[in-house]
Parts: structure tokens; C-alpha cells; sequence
């Protein structure tokens, strides 16, 4: 392959938010939602063929000592990891690809991304052609970040996780943000696109995952919500659930 520079990929995004989780049954989830939904609208990226949801499929990097699985599984208060983000499970002509940082110290969030030019997904995935991204993206400093980061720490892709995530988003406060995710799945994979073949495992099954996003406070009347329903947060890591149901990785606490 040649590498031959490529146009520099737009300014990399940033998100800065606190990031809240709750775990919901079934029933609890559809009474939360339909509250939500009285002081907040979906996301004009949701589908209405998936009744305004989306596809989301993460790619995670990972090492064979599972070193970031078991910063999270000890408390680590400071963690960091790279994954490669779409919004389908089959590749089509204009679906956005995103390699994407994730920081996170507690409850603060900050997650940086750019997209990549899916002909360069092998390059991301296979460490043996990591060399050719220093010249495609010469001068991105979140792909040198990436490529210090995951050769410093011998990481390679591990572990693919989809579900499906119905968005709401409010008119009145642009930083407060509420995601239902659902149907998470999770299979060993090297690859952003595997073969369809693959046996995918069901993770928190009958449940949803509810986030909640913002960067200052969170509404009043979402707060209500909270206490109405005693809702507790819940850590729950979607990366370290694919990890130990696909049996990557093990929790001995």
C-alpha cells in the first residue's frame, strides 16, 4: 500500500458532560421513557423505520492482560479508552466511521472523535499496518494519541458491541441529553463488519440502560422523575459487559 497523504479530517469533536447510568426493566423503562417524553423530543438522528432509534456499534481496543477491563473492575478513577464507533451493522456508502478517545475521571466525561476514511479501517485494526496512519494523518493529534497509546500498551481490537439507543434530546437545556439503550450484544472481533456467522452474545437481556448527559446540572423535573420512581445509578460498563460475556475476560472479585 501506498501511503499517500490524504485531506486532513475536519476538527476533531469534543464532548464534555457528566454521564449518570441507570439500569431498567422493562416495565420501569417504558414508564421513565413516556415521562421523559412529555419535556423532551428524539434526536434528529433517531430513524422512524426503528421508532426513532439508531443502530450503534462499538469496535474496543483491548490488550491480552485486559488492563483497561480490570481499571475499571478495581475503580480506577481515571481511565481512558480508544474504540471505533458507527451507526449500522453493514457497511454502507456514507455511514460515518469514528475513532473516538474516551476519558473519564468519576462521573466527568470528556470523549474526543474524528471521523476516518473506511478504506483506512484495516489500518486502524491490524497493529502491523499502524505505521502507514503516520503519514495519512500526519499532523491529527488524536490519531497519534491513538497510535502512542494502543502501541504502548501492545492493544489490539477485542470486543464488538451493538444495541440500539433511542435518543431525547431537550429544546430548553442543549446540554441535557437522555438515552435509552437496548438489545446489547456483544461478539469477539478484530473487524468493525464481521461475518454474519458470528454468535452474538446478549448482554443485560430485558433490560435497558438508561444515560443521562449533561454538563452542569440536571433539570429540575428530571429530578422528580428520579425520586418518584427511586431510581439509583447503576455502573454498568458496556465494554467491560462484552468483555466478560464473551468471555475475554474475568471478574475475580
Amino acid at each position: 500500500m501506498n501511503s499517500v497523504a490524504i485531506e486532513k479530517p475536519k476538527k476533531t469533536e469534543d464532548f464534555v458532560r457528566y454521564e449518570f447510568k441507570y439500569l431498567l426493566d422493562a416495565k420501569s423503562r417504558e414508564v421513565v421513557e413516556r415521562e421523559v417524553s412529555h419535556f423532551m423530543d428524539f434526536d434528529g438522528h433517531s430513524h422512524e423505520n426503528l421508532h426513532h432509534a439508531y443502530y450503534v456499534r462499538s469496535l474496543y481496543f483491548e490488550n491480552k492482560e485486559t488492563s483497561r477491563f480490570y481499571e475499571k473492575i478495581d475503580g480506577v478513577r481515571s481511565r481512558t479508552k480508544f474504540r471505533i464507533r458507527t451507526y449500522g451493522t453493514t457497511y454502507a456508502l456514507g455511514l460515518p466511521i469514528y475513532l473516538e478517545e474516551k476519558n473519564r475521571n468519576g462521573d466527568y466525561v470528556d470523549k474526543h472523535r474524528i471521523p476516518i476514511d473506511p478504506e483506512h479501517l484495516s489500518l486502524f485494526c491490524d497493529p502491523d499496518k499502524h505505521w502507514h496512519l503516520y503519514d495519512l494523518y500526519a499532523g491529527v493529534d488524536l490519531v497519534l494519541k491513538f497510535l502512542f497509546g494502543v502501541l504502548r500498551r501492545e492493544e489490539k481490537p477485542m470486543v464488538l458491541v451493538d444495541y440500539i439507543r433511542r435518543p431525547y434530546v431537550s429544546s430548553y437545556d442543549m446540554n441535557f441529553r437522555v438515552t435509552f439503550d437496548s438489545e446489547l450484544t456483544a461478539v469477539p472481533s478484530k473487524i468493525l463488519f464481521p461475518a454474519n456467522e458470528l454468535v452474538w452474545k446478549h448482554s443485560a437481556a430485558g433490560y435497558t440502560v438508561m444515560e443521562v448527559k449533561f454538563f452542569r446540572r440536571i433539570p429540575a423535573w428530571f429530578h422528580r422523575i428520579i425520586q418518584a420512581h427511586d431510581m439509583r445509578r447503576f455502573s454498568f460498563s458496556k465494554f467491560v459487559r462484552g468483555l466478560k460475556i464473551c468471555g475475554l475476560a474475568t471478574d475475580f472479585t
